[in-house]
């Protein structure tokens, strides 16, 4: 890594990427999926502590908690798996994971990537946690007992339940078993996750049933079932463990261990997880602001390669549950006979045209690219590209279509090795009735209609109140979103010679001035009969989760949802300077609150960097010829909203699997785009960045170029608004670059004072 040097005041030493991450910051209210320690890049295993389990929300590794239930393997989008105890003198988990329990102390306990210690006071174990991809490795320190055991808990909730478990011997050192998730509201069926364990010394095998212990038994199943080792230890012996996971079956659980896991060296596998991270978060290196600010630099980017994560096995299966039956298949393979890319679970690409499409498009289009072929291989298999797929299932969470502007700002920035005719005939489905839109929130079934996709083609915009099941029937936003996701189709249509498709979906992209009050100066919904909505507020009560016609936000914040046509919203406000008021005025009234509403309670908020719709508000002050107050609210947002690096603050609720760390990155290093990628030649907007230098590491498989950098002169706290730009060396007179300049590599120098200036505000728009 590059010389740090530091504000005033700040003495800093050289380190890696990896050791400024901060994998406890914000776990104060963590969702189920938000930490994992013990895990690589997308990793399949996400091991880590459980201080509290049985729901999705407050759930997982909870900081304030003064308990460890377990350490389960899998904290996924809707999945879970695997919960493990080690504990002495007695079997405590025959009676449930809060029966076997442990006290343990923030003051002893060591966190980072990759690596998990903690000390169990109850039982005197010093347990150590790391991985690979796909296996768990634990290395417990056991006092002295003629009595230690570790228990699989395979039956016990976690996120949400088991519908039942087993669980067998196969040797004095090896033991497999499954366990069946329950089906939840989201992820509409059971799913299976199938493991194989590894001890490094001979133990004894036992199982037990409805909380009684069966004596001689080498294997159980059904619900209310788990099993256990047993084996006698001297006084700071270490006893360790391998337990590798599947989604297809017990076999290729054992191909993972095997493949990725084959010896002991537990401290190995630590600086190996270590190495493979400084890698990854080493694709964009910096140099100079403070040392907490590259502390939450680099937990963003930890968040942005955590979430989302692989599902398929070393030889590339994986489980398709889009039809009635699981189908385990495979994934495309090289001629080598290895998989091209894995198989992956997400939640929805919801408000990632804002974060991750922007941040893996430049750093890390090897993931857009495997990505992509996930959500194709699942239209290949179900007949749909997927909203948010979890467990092989179609999980329809939020709304519209976010896929179209993933797939058009990778194909679009050269990102191409999946089956694009596919992918563009799925998209195109997806923008007809019947495609993906027409499914609400969480509406299941072959006949949905709650996305009122057949109002939005016949009158231009989803009206509310109309027939359908389903949570999200937030009209306004439904007719927003689906705009701008036709004007992302229509760019990947037009790069793909289809003028025909990209006339009508373009022109279709304008649907957005159906919803505009010009008496109110405000996206207003509309009800069946056409009429305004009445009372209407641009914002909503206090406490309410979602103004009327919005998706988790209000008018205040829906009405700047236009990124394929800031110019055009500009003029309905009546040009630059009402629009700059107005949008100014927002960010106003919304800095006591931090820039951020509760979580929950998005109805009142003018701005909100807790959720995804409101993501790029600061940085449409660029496009309306006032680029100094993007340079100023950028830096606002990002050291108010998103500046915490303790266990209480830094994402505010809910960080949705990497997209709030990529937003709280791109704002970091200065680099944005309200478009989200997706214009058929896709530009990046700036604005101030917090370092002195930033290096990007480009991949050479899809970008020409080895490195481009970002270099800032007299940056400080105070020093926010740029003077000047130089690309190359070349005078920068407009707040855009286009993304072939960075693609082939190069310069961008930024000059920073502490006083706003003229710098590209009579700049012509991208």
């Amino acid at each position: 890594m590059m010389t740090s040097t530091a504000w005033a005041g700040d003495s800093v030493a050289e380190k890696f990427p990896a050791d400024y991450v901060n994998p406890l910051i914000d776990t104060h209210k963590s969702r189920w999926f938000f930490f994992s320690s013990a895990c690589r890049p997308f990793g399949l295993v996400n091991l880590s502590p459980d201080t509290k389990v049985g729901d999705d929300w407050m759930n997982g590794y909870i900081y304030g908690e003064t308990n460890i239930q377990c350490f389960s393997h899998v904290h996924c989008w809707q999945l879970y798996g695997v919960p493990v105890m080690p504990q002495t003198g007695e079997l405590f988990s025959v009676n449930g994971l809060a029966a076997a329990a442990s006290s343990f102390s923030h003051q002893d306990e060591v966190v980072h990537t990759g690596y998990h210690r903690v000390f169990l006071q109850r039982y005197g174990i010093k347990a150590e946690l790391t991985s690979t991809t796909r296996v768990g490795f634990h290395r417990y320190t056991f006092p002295a007992s003629d009595k230690s055991f570790i228990a699989f808990d395979t039956g016990a909730t976690l996120m949400a339940g088991m519908d039942t478990s087993s669980i067998r011997q196969i040797s004095a050192t090896e033991i497999a078993g499954c366990s069946v998730m329950s089906a939840t509201m989201r992820r509409p069926k059971p799913f299976t996750i199938y493991f194989v364990a590894e001890f490094s010394r001979p133990v004894k095998f036992g199982v037990w049933k409805n909380k009684a212990v069966i004596s001689g038994a080498t294997e159980i199943s059904g619900t209310n079932a788990g099993g256990y080792v047993q084996f006698a230890t001297k006084r700071d012996e270490k006893v360790l463990m391998k337990v590798a996971i599947s989604y297809t079956s017990e076999e290729n659980a054992k191909k993972n261990l095997q493949a990725e896991l084959p010896g002991w060296d537990f401290d190995r596998a630590v600086r190996e997880s270590r190495a493979e991270w400084n890698v990854q978060l080493g694709r964009i290196t910096v140099a100079g602001g403070t040392e907490g600010q590259r502390i939450k630099f680099y937990t963003d980017l930890w968040h942005a390669l955590l979430g989302r994560r692989i599902v398929s096995d070393v030889d590339g299966s994986y489980a398709d549950n889009t039809g009635e039956q699981t189908i385990i298949r495979r994934v495309k393979l090289d001629a080598n006979g290895k998989p091209q890319f894995p198989h992956y679970n997400f939640d929805a690409l919801w408000g990632s045209q804002w974060s991750l499409n922007i941040l893996w498009s430049f750093a890390y289009p090897e993931a857009m690219d495997g990505f992509c072929n996930t959500m194709v291989d699942m239209y290949r298999d179900g007949g749909l590209i997927p909203r948010g797929p979890s467990g092989g299932n179609y999980t329809f969470v939020m709304i519209g279509d976010p896929a179209a502007p993933f797939f058009a700002a990778a194909y679009n920035k050269g990102i191409r090795g999946f089956d694009v005719e596919k992918a563009y005939e799925g998209l195109r489905k997806n923008a007809l009735p019947g495609g993906i839109r027409d499914h609400a929130g969480y509406e299941f079934g072959t006949n949905a209609s709650g996305g009122g996709m057949k109002y939005y083609i016949k009158r231009g915009y989803v009206p509310e109140g109309i027939p359908g099941k389903g949570m999200h029937k937030d009209g306004a936003a439904m007719t927003l979103e689906y705009a701008y996701e036709d004007w992302c189709l229509s760019q990947m249509a037009l790069a793909l010679g289809k003028t025909n498709d990209a006339s009508w979906l373009n022109q279709r992209s304008f649907n957005y001035t159906n919803l505009w009050d010009a008496s109110a100066k405000w996206m207003h919904p509309r009800h069946l009969d056409g009429t305004w909505l009445n009372p209407f507020s641009p914002v909503g009560k206090p406490g309410e989760f979602a103004a009327q016609g919005f998706c988790e936000a209000s008018a205040a914040i829906y009405t700047h949802f236009v990124p394929q046509d800031i110019r055009g919203l500009i003029a309905l406000f009546g040009g630059k300077d009402k629009y700059v008021s107005a949008l100014n005025r927002q960010f106003e009234l919304a800095a006591a609150a931090r820039f951020v509403a509760p979580h929950g309670q998005h109805a009142a908020a003018w701005v909100d960097y807790d959720n995804e719709p409101s993501t790029a508000m600061a940085h449409l002050f660029n496009f309306a010829g006032a680029p100094w107050l993007t340079q100023k609210w950028v830096r606002d947002v990002q050291s108010t909203a998103f500046g915490d690096i303790t266990p209480a603050g830094g994402y505010n609720g809910d960080e949705d699997q990497g997209q709030l760390g990529a937003v709280s990155a791109l704002m970091a290093i200065g680099l944005f785009d309200v478009e989200g990628g997706a214009a058929v030649n896709p530009t990046y907007q700036i604005t101030s960045p917090l370092f002195d230098e930033i290096s990007i590491k480009l991949n050479q498989k899809y970008f020409s170029g080895k490195r481009f950098t970002i270099v800032t002169k007299h940056n400080s706290a105070t020093n926010c608004y740029i003077q000047s730009v130089k690309l190359n060396d070349q005078p920068l007179n407009q707040f855009w670059f286009p993304h072939t300049a960075l693609a082939k590599g190069g310069k961008l120098e930024i000059n920073l004072g502490p006083q706003p200036s003229r710098w590209a505000s009579e700049s012509r728009l991208p």
